[in-house]
């Protein structure tokens, strides 16, 4: 199999959290969204696979077993919407909402926020 992150897929992602995880997917569907409305079918294509590569990455993890059911419930909604009929009715900003957590969580837990008196 050819994969596009090619360094990632060699085992680096298993080294992010699952927060990270998420954040980085929810980048790649944000640049499909950005396309998609800019109407760059070509470069929303590509981004849309690389968000697929990655949360294929993130299902095979075995840190995320747990959450397996709702990480094949994310790829199955989201081939739907950006590839098929949007049997689900999803959003752009429903999925813009969806992985914004994920990236702002990873954000603080990497970051805390310094509050001085």
């Amino acid at each position: 199999m050819s994969f596009i992150h090619k360094e990632l897929a060699s085992g680096r992602w298993q080294s992010f959290s699952f927060l990270q995880q998420m954040g980085n997917i929810g980048s790649e569907i944000d640049r499909t969204i950005h396309w998609k409305q800019n109407n760059e079918p070509a470069l929303s294509q590509g981004a849309f696979e690389r968000a697929l590569e990655l949360l294929d990455l993130t299902i095979q993890d075995q840190k995320n077993r747990s959450r397996l059911r709702e990480l094949c419930r994310v790829r199955e909604t989201l081939v739907d919407y950006f590839m098929f009929d949007n049997l689900y009715g999803s959003s752009d900003e429903l999925w813009h909402r969806y992985f914004y957590f994920f990236a702002v969580k990873a954000q603080i837990r990497r970051k805390p926020i310094q509050i001085e008196s």
